[in-house]
């Protein structure tokens, strides 16, 4: 019954003691707390919500300070219990992006078509990537005795799992004080920004577990790599044979072959995303192309983008002779679509 009397205020000021105590190894004291919580409570009443907490068994006072330190009943709380919130906000954030998914494939696939039948060229649309990704946060959990999870969700609700070997069990208090240290660290960091300076201090915090910071950085470098896994979907290729330019026999299996494979388009693609300034429409005509294979053609692309870092490349291949009006037109009514699309989700 005694926990029924843990109110939201309550819970701040214990989740408060936690971290900073985790933090500093320190005991803390009400001042401290008063800056940690958005409560705007005296440091009067702090000390008499500790007192509650000391009398239910959360926090301990040391016979040598005035401030506290979190008990064995008070961590399995904060594991228990507030950790529960990171891993609902996940399974609703995984069952809404598995949802999004499906639906941003069958968007994108059906832009190509239309695209394809609308202008009489081939078509290519990547799917968004995430550029210059951040990290929102890091949630470790253990599998097994030697294994542990890292879900490591960034920008753009990307989620990736990885599977971390430890060499020896660690108990619940460890790998909360990791998951505290990982995410004071790195929470709002994009790759670039973890610096040699951030990993030391991490390491020297995590003492004989500095292993662990190690195999989550290189899970994050992993995981931000997405551009691998880059999904384009193409429309229209056949629409090549329409100009006799383009409709010689060696010409048009290549220029099919490009779509078919897709390879030299991801690297389109790539090149189109890495440059930030680029928002806009590109023009590439003849030889401009980055493509070998479209030597004889012009690539049209725009970039579109979908809030929270997310980008993607719509490209329209045609000859030199499109119809340039018509085509940027097109992409920039497409482009203003997906976005207006976006923002009523």
């Amino acid at each position: 019954m005694v926990e029924m009397q843990l109110d939201e205020r309550k819970i701040k000021i214990m989740q408060a003691i936690i971290r900073n105590y985790l933090e500093t190894g320190e005991p803390v004291g009400s001042r401290t707390i008063s800056k940690y919580t958005d409560l705007n409570l005296s440091s009067a009443t702090i000390r008499n919500e500790m007192a509650d907490l000391e009398e239910m068994g959360y926090i301990l006072q040391p016979h040598t300070s005035a401030g506290r330190i979190p008990s064995d009943k008070g961590y399995r709380l904060y594991v228990d219990t507030m950790m529960e919130e990171k891993d609902k906000e996940l399974e609703e954030l995984k069952e809404m992006m598995l949802e999004k998914e499906d639906k941003m494939d069958n968007l994108l696939k059906q832009v190509a078509k239309l695209l394809a039948v609308n202008t009489n060229y081939a078509t290519m649309v990547s799917a968004p990537a995430v550029h210059r990704n951040k990290l929102k946060f890091i949630q470790l959990s253990r599998v097994d005795v030697n294994q542990l999870l890292a879900v490591i969700v960034m920008e753009g609700n990307v989620i990736k799992n990885n599977i971390l070997q430890v060499a020896e069990e660690l108990n619940d208090e460890t790998i909360l004080k990791l998951n505290i240290l990982l995410n004071t660290h790195l929470n709002g960091l994009a790759l670039e920004e973890i610096n040699l300076g951030t990993i030391s201090a991490m390491k020297q915090q995590a003492g004989i577990h500095s292993a662990i910071v190690s195999d989550v950085i290189d899970a994050i470098a992993e995981g931000i790599k997405a551009d691998e896994d880059l999904e384009i979907y193409t429309s229209g290729a056949n629409n090549i044979f329409r100009y006799p330019e383009l409709a010689d026999q060696q010409k048009a299996s290549e220029i099919i072959n490009t779509f078919e494979e897709k390879q030299m388009l991801t690297e389109l693609v790539q090149d189109t995303l890495s440059d930030e300034s680029n928002t806009g429409i590109q023009v590439y005509i003849g030889n401009e192309t980055p493509i070998q294979t479209m030597k004889d053609c012009s690539v049209v692309t725009a970039t579109y983008e979908l809030g929270e870092g997310m980008r993607g490349t719509i490209g329209i291949i045609g000859p030199k002779r499109m119809d340039y009006d018509k085509v940027i037109g097109t992409l920039k009514t497409i482009t203003h679509q997906l976005d207006d699309l976006y923002k009523k989700k």
